[in-house]
């Protein structure tokens, strides 16, 4: 029998939500054939099978997360025994819903009784645990080792009620323990102490100082962090929690090591998380009944966004908040909570490029190739940049470095049914105008069609939305974090401009460009833009690039 996890769809993806199954238990399938559609935090990807063989078990429902690494689905492969069981079940149409349910039960005993006579219990030879992803998640919530779970269902499979009771096992013999397992304190009046705390302690060593196994404590009242390291180490799954968290990974405590180097779980970036959300309430609660410093000092400490609760009226409807359209919240919210942005605001008459695309379009044509404006300009930006490189920048701020990129791989934001996608284009001074013209419309279609791949989305070095395509001038566009500059571009059409002393109609451009103000000044932007306007004015400049 072959447990297929799901894989690892991309650096960072640490989970994707089942959007549709491609197949049914007691479907055959080949090697390649596409299983079930998957939302990552960027795209939906198709997720093929690894192997041949007959479905048995579909391991999550549609519209489910599964964590990266779980099990999605199980087939059977040829020469399994449940193989030709559920082959001979597949044919047998007529058979009713009764008579599968006990088949199955009866399948499952026998399973059961097998692996009792095997010594198996929860987990296989390999170390493996069957078990849902929603009982995966319920036993990582609890805080339960699920390889240490017995399972009580089909095949040793561990069930919501296993986790659930070895939870409450726990709890009893965390009551039992003299020592508090939990404490969670506010700031005493004299200053000295933390302002909150929550601590584990070791059932069993309590008598002294080192009974504390871990501990996670919000900063005191001075501002001075109870955990702080140069350096830690941690999954990318993990980072990627304590950004969703808002957590600063190196001031959460561990007694964990790797290689000699502190090392932290995602468990214990989601209990530092908790705790400083915990302290937060506390302190409110205490603000709210007359005290003030303690909780002031408190939420100081960074604590992840607060949720907000709606009420639904009549008329009203929800849809979960997941997925790209999540993706999207959290980077644009970590954008403006890291950067301080500033936009610089300009227009530029554009004879030459609307003069160069009616020449140069038909030519284009011939090759299949539609010519919009945004090659022009994309290629105009790369130029710019050349000559300006402080705006083709990310800032690493873990390394306090600014990092000066040598490629130009320009994306191009495009709206789509399913949210605001950025395909990048890479090397985007290696291209001439139609086979630039040819590859963003290729990748804007596809990221419509969300058919794009999660590696085409990455390595972009700056980034030009066009909003003007549906209307309006200006705009605040928000940096695509780690880069530190995003050009907006409005409506193309004709305004009026001041010429030799009259007031005539040109064709302009209007332009919005957002800078990160910790790596770019006012005046870096400024010189920029002038420059892109040269260009964008005569796009023939670019001849002698």
């Amino acid at each position: 029998m072959f447990e297929f996890n799901l894989p690892d769809l991309g650096e960072g993806v640490a989970e994707g939500e089942v959007l549709t199954w491609r197949v049914s238990p007691g479907d055959a399938v080949t090697e390649d054939q596409v299983l079930a559609e998957v939302e990552t935090d960027k795209a939906a990807v198709d997720v093929p099978s690894p192997v041949d063989g007959v479905v048995q078990e579909l391991h999550a429902e549609v519209g489910e997360m599964v964590q990266t690494g779980e099990v999605l689905i199980t087939i059977a492969e040829e020469g399994d025994a449940e193989t030709a069981d559920a082959a001979a079940s597949d044919t047998d149409e007529v058979e009713s819903a009764g008579a599968d349910t006990e088949e199955a039960d009866s399948a499952a005993s026998e399973a059961a009784a097998a692996d009792e006579q095997s010594g198996a219990s929860t987990s296989t030879a390999d170390g493996r645990v069957f078990a849902s992803p929603s009982v995966r998640r319920l036993a990582r919530e609890e805080g339960v080792d699920i390889a240490a779970v017995d399972g009580s269902g089909p095949g040793g499979r561990v069930t919501e009620g296993d986790v659930e009771a070895a939870t409450a096992s726990a709890d009893e013999a965390t009551a039992s323990d003299d020592s508090p397992t939990s404490v969670v304190s506010k700031a005493s009046d004299d200053g000295d102490s933390p302002t909150a705390a929550v601590s584990q302690v070791d059932a069993g060593d309590t008598d002294d100082g080192t009974a504390v196994k871990s501990a996670v404590r919000s900063v005191s009242g001075d501002g001075q962090e109870a955990a702080s390291r140069d350096q830690t180490l941690a999954t990318p799954a993990t980072r990627k929690a304590a950004r969703e968290l808002d957590v600063n990974i190196d001031a959460v405590p561990t007694d964990q090591t790797r290689d000699g180097q502190p090392y932290v779980d995602e468990a214990a970036v989601r209990t530092y998380a908790e705790a400083q959300q915990a302290a937060q309430a506390a302190d409110a609660e205490a603000i709210s009944a007359g005290g003030g410093a303690a909780g002031t000092a408190a939420q100081a400490g960074g604590a992840g966004p607060e949720a907000t609760a709606v009420e639904t009226g009549d008329g009203e409807r929800r849809e979960p908040y997941r997925g790209v359209r999540r993706s999207i919240g959290e980077q644009m919210a970590r954008s403006r909570r890291e950067v301080p942005h500033a936009t610089h605001h300009d227009q530029v008459v554009v004879s030459g490029l609307v003069e160069a695309r009616e020449r140069l379009a038909p030519l284009a044509e011939e090759r299949d190739v539609t010519l919009t404006y945004t090659p022009f300009v994309v290629k105009c930006v790369a130029a710019a940049l050349d000559q300006h490189p402080v705006l083709n920048t990310a800032l690493d701020t873990e390394n306090e470095e600014i990092v000066y990129r040598d490629a130009h791989n320009i994306g191009v934001a495009a709206a789509t049914d399913h949210g605001l996608v950025v395909p990048v284009v890479n090397d985007v001074d290696g291209k001439g105008l139609v086979e630039l013209a040819g590859e963003i419309n290729d990748l804007v279609g596809r990221a419509r069609e969300r058919d794009i791949e999660r590696s085409e989305m990455q390595g972009g070095t700056f980034t030009v939305t066009n909003f003007g395509v549906i209307g309006g001038e200006y705009a605040s566009p928000i940096i695509n974090v780690p880069e530190t500059a995003i050009l907006g571009i409005g409506a193309l059409k004709e305004r009026p401009v001041a010429e030799d002393g009259e007031v005539v109609a040109k064709p302009t451009l209007p332009l919005s460009l957002a800078i990160d103000h910790r790596v770019i000044d006012g005046a870096d932007a400024a010189r920029f833009v002038n420059t892109l306007k040269e260009y964008l004015a005569d796009p023939t400049r670019l001849l002698l690039e």
